[in-house]
Parts: C-alpha cells; sequence; structure tokens
C-alpha cells in the first residue's frame, strides 16, 4: 500500500513537472486577479480584459510556461470565448503584410542555405575579416550600415539580407542550435545583427517605415525635418553606439569562439573548392539582387516589400532552386507566423481600443508641472520602456509619439531635440524584446539565443544606448545648434 502512495506521488510529481503545471497555476491565479480587478475610468471592460489576456501571454512566455505557438493558441482561445475579441478581430493579424514579410524572410533565408551562397558569402567575410569573431561582428555591422540609407524596411534588411550572412558565419563554425553548439559563435552574431538592426534603424529618415511618419508628425506641430538632418543629427550617436556595440556584447554574452587566425586560410580553400557559382547560386544570387531593389526603391514603384519578398519566393519556387517540402520543413518559420501573428493583433487591438491613448494622457497629467529637464528625461523613459507592450515601431509611433512630444515641449523642452530624441528611441526601444520589431522574430526564432538571455542582454543594451544617445547625442546636437 506505501509503495503504491508513493508510486502514485511519483507520478504526480513527474506530470506537475513535465506540464508545467505549476507555472501555470500561478499564471491563472494571476491573470483572474487582473481580470477582475476594478476597470480604470477611462478604459471600457473590453480594453481592460484585452490588457489582462496580453500581460498574461507576455509573462507565461517570459516563464517559458509552454511553447510560444501553443501559448499564442490559448490566448486566441481566451479572447473568444469570453467574448473580449471577435472571431475576425481574433485572427486580424495572420493577414498583416509584416507577419508574412517576417514569414518570407525566414524562407527566402533557406534559399541562401540550400544553394550554398550564403556559405560563399560567409566565406569572404572569414576571407577579408575573420581571424577573430570582433572582425566578423564588425564585417556585419558594416553590411548593415551601407545598407541602412537605402532600405526602408529595417525587416527586409534584417531578416531577408543580414540573417542568411549570420547564419551562413555560424554554420560555418559548426554553430547550431540542433548540435546544442549556439554559443560558440552563432548566439553572439545573432544578438549583435538584431541589435545593430535597431540602431542603424534610428540612424536614417528611410531606414524603417516609422520614421517618416515621426516626420509627418513633427510637422504638425511646425518641426520639419529634412533626410539630411536626420541623418546628420544621428551621425555621431550612431557611429559610437555601433562602435561600442560588439565589445559590449562581447562583455555581456561572450562566445567561446574568440579567435579564429587561421580562418581566412581556410576561407580561401573552400572558396577554391567551390569553384565559380552554380547555376542555383546564380538565380538565388539573382533574386536576391531584384529583392534588394525592389525594397529600395519599392516605395517610388509601387511595390510593398512583402510583395517584392512573395514575388523573390516565387521566383526559387519557379526554377526548383527551393521546392514546398523546403518549405514546410522550416519549422521556425510556421512557428513564428503563429506566436508574431497573436502578439501584433493584441497590440494593435490595444491602440484600436484606447489604452495607449488613455495611457498617454495619464502621463501628460502626471509630468505636466516638471522642470524641462526632468521632463524630457521621464518621457523619454516611459515612452522607451512602454515598447513592451508593442510588436512594431510603427504602432508604438503612432500611438505615442505626438502626445510625449507636446508634453515635453510644452514643458519647456527645446522642439528640435524633443522630437529628435524621441525619433531615435523609436526604433532603439525595439531591442528590448524579442518581438519589438519585425526582425526579432526572425533572429530569435533560429533559436541561437534562449529567451531569458535576449530579455536580459537587451534590458542592459537598451541602458547603455539610452546613455550613448543622450550624453553623446545632447553634446553634437549643442554643437549643431539644435538647443
Amino acid at each position: 500500500m506505501a509503495h503504491s502512495r508513493v508510486l502514485s506521488l511519483s507520478i504526480f510529481n513527474r506530470f506537475f513537472r513535465w506540464h508545467k503545471i505549476p507555472s501555470l497555476v500561478w499564471l491563472t491565479i494571476s491573470f483572474l486577479i487582473l481580470w477582475n480587478c476594478p476597470v480604470p475610468t477611462g478604459l471600457e471592460v473590453k480594453t481592460w480584459h484585452l490588457f489582462a489576456i496580453f500581460c498574461t501571454t507576455i509573462a507565461a512566455i517570459v516563464v517559458n510556461a509552454l511553447p510560444m505557438g501553443a501559448l499564442a493558441i490559448i490566448a486566441l482561445g481566451v479572447a473568444g470565448i469570453t467574448n473580449t475579441l471577435t472571431i475576425k478581430q481574433s485572427l486580424s493579424a495572420f493577414s498583416s503584410n509584416i507577419v508574412w514579410l517576417i514569414f518570407l524572410a525566414f524562407l527566402l533565408a533557406r534559399g541562401f542555405i540550400k544553394t550554398g551562397l550564403g556559405a560563399r558569402i560567409a566565406y569572404y567575410f572569414l576571407l577579408h575579416m575573420g581571424k577573430s569573431t570582433i572582425g566578423l561582428a564588425y564585417g556585419l555591422i558594416t553590411t548593415e550600415l551601407m545598407l541602412a540609407p537605402f532600405t526602408p524596411s529595417n525587416t527586409a534588411r534584417g531578416a531577408g539580407i543580414v540573417f542568411p550572412i549570420a547564419t551562413a558565419l555560424s554554420e560555418e563554425y559548426k554553430s547550431t542550435p540542433r548540435d546544442g553548439t549556439e554559443r560558440k559563435i552563432g548566439s553572439y552574431l545573432m544578438k549583435l545583427a538584431y541589435q545593430t538592426n535597431v540602431i542603424t534603424s534610428a540612424m536614417f529618415l528611410t531606414a524603417t517605415a516609422a520614421n517618416p511618419l515621426v516626420t509627418s508628425m513633427a510637422a504638425k506641430f511646425g518641426i520639419d525635418i529634412s533626410w539630411t538632418t536626420w541623418a546628420l543629427a544621428a551621425l555621431v550617436p550612431g557611429l559610437v553606439n555601433l562602435a561600442i556595440l560588439p565589445g559590449i556584447i562581447y562583455y555581456l554574452y561572450p562566445p567561446q569562439i574568440t579567435k579564429t587566425p587561421e580562418a581566412p586560410a581556410f576561407a580561401r580553400q573552400k572558396l577554391k573548392e567551390m569553384g565559380p557559382l552554380k547555376n542555383a547560386e546564380i538565380i538565388m544570387l539573382a533574386t536576391f539582387a531584384l529583392l534588394l531593389v525592389l525594397w529600395v526603391f519599392g516605395p517610388q514603384l509601387g511595390v510593398d516589400a512583402t510583395v517584392a519578398a512573395l514575388v523573390g519566393l516565387s521566383i526559387l519556387l519557379a526554377t526548383r532552386v527551393l521546392t514546398w517540402d523546403d518549405l514546410l520543413k522550416e519549422h521556425n518559420a510556421w512557428h513564428t507566423f503563429i506566436w508574431l501573428a497573436t502578439l501584433l493583433m493584441m497590440s494593435n487591438c490595444l491602440t484600436e481600443f484606447g489604452m495607449m491613448t488613455w495611457f498617454s494622457e495619464y502621463v501628460q497629467g502626471w509630468i505636466a508641472s516638471y522642470h524641462w529637464i526632468t521632463a524630457i528625461i521621464v518621457i523619454s523613459l516611459v515612452y522607451f520602456y512602454s515598447h513592451y507592450a508593442f510588436a512594431t515601431i510603427t504602432a508604438h509611433v503612432s500611438s505615442m509619439f505626438s502626445a510625449f512630444a507636446v508634453v515635453a515641449i510644452a514643458t519647456g523642452a527645446p522642439p528640435m531635440v524633443t522630437v529628435l530624441f524621441l525619433a531615435f528611441l523609436s526604433s532603439l526601444c525595439a531591442g528590448i524584446t524579442h518581438y519589438g520589431t519585425g526582425t526579432g522574430p526572425v533572429y530569435f526564432g533560429a533559436q541561437y539565443v534562449t529567451l531569458k538571455d535576449w530579455w536580459r542582454v537587451g534590458g542592459i543594451l537598451s541602458a547603455i544606448n539610452i546613455l550613448v544617445w543622450a550624453v553623446v547625442g545632447a553634446v553634437w546636437w549643442k554643437i549643431l545648434g539644435f538647443w
């Protein structure tokens, strides 16, 4: 009998451990408490209930209660069964061009790997900059920086162009999550490439879709920001930020491989063995060139970035560079598609339901009487870290930028500095989470970096980035005469 009780307890404990029941129980209790809290004045009940679902989903993701895709499905089910959202609202983001662009970026990256073109590009990096991990890091940074002024979609640039190169470099160093060797060098390169994408997005007016929205909002209260003004203002703090980034991440999240003196000779031999470009590589390279042209000149040609990616993938399928089975095997793409669409939907609905407007008005009333220096510090920090509730930069800007900029200027803050600083923070804040902008789900979805490390390193880097742009930027903007 005693043996039977011990066996029963063992099975019970294993069930709890295997299925993460304790985490789910505490999350459920927390959700019910938040759900039944008094609704703040100015908010509708369904807005508060959606906020409860969103917060609980994020908390469940952080503690890894279940796979992210499973949590996304549960969130959709709860939102539907409680009548918080209609089924049309729940599934609205699955038709989002941003979600599809990210999904397609995964599939296009498979073409780089399958054809060997990604490996060839990686060998060229090794040949010219491969004597150390830091050298490779600066190679990726240089690539991002050169493309940023001409690629108005940071997702297209980061996920469609740089991500395949970072993946190929990791593969060549035998550093992959499937072998448990991601910390050799791959984790470092992925984290660095994503943070670089965030910084370059802040440096140019044409580096991400949200930046022109910022200038249009600024124009409404009499501040004109040209492409040159934006680039000049961001030049010094941006370059300083990029210059110190490899060393900081190296310290916070060190790779196991640090020096590779034999890499150039190895790369030279590999390139010799590969010989001239194969037909599949030529098709992939031509498709990549076409995509780059469409992504750069898409706004002038009337071609959306997602449409361009669909055209590129169609070419690869039609020429049999990729097969349908190749796409079905890209599990990370399908996984990311589910959870990202769900988070994006909840973020968008919170904005539409007035949650962010209510929050902005609350902050306005809170700091209206502050000295402008104190006000801009508080506003900047609240604006920056509120991005935990957003899945895109554009949604964040459209919801909160104008309100926060107007309040800061009303306290006496220099208008040009206020607008520019908040504009730069609009992109930089995307680095704190794995869903903060379209590039994040791609790099995180490759599974090189755990969620805990992603948020930990992102949180520390966020403070450093703010400090660099605030201090170096303030001095530089004084020299430029902006204040």
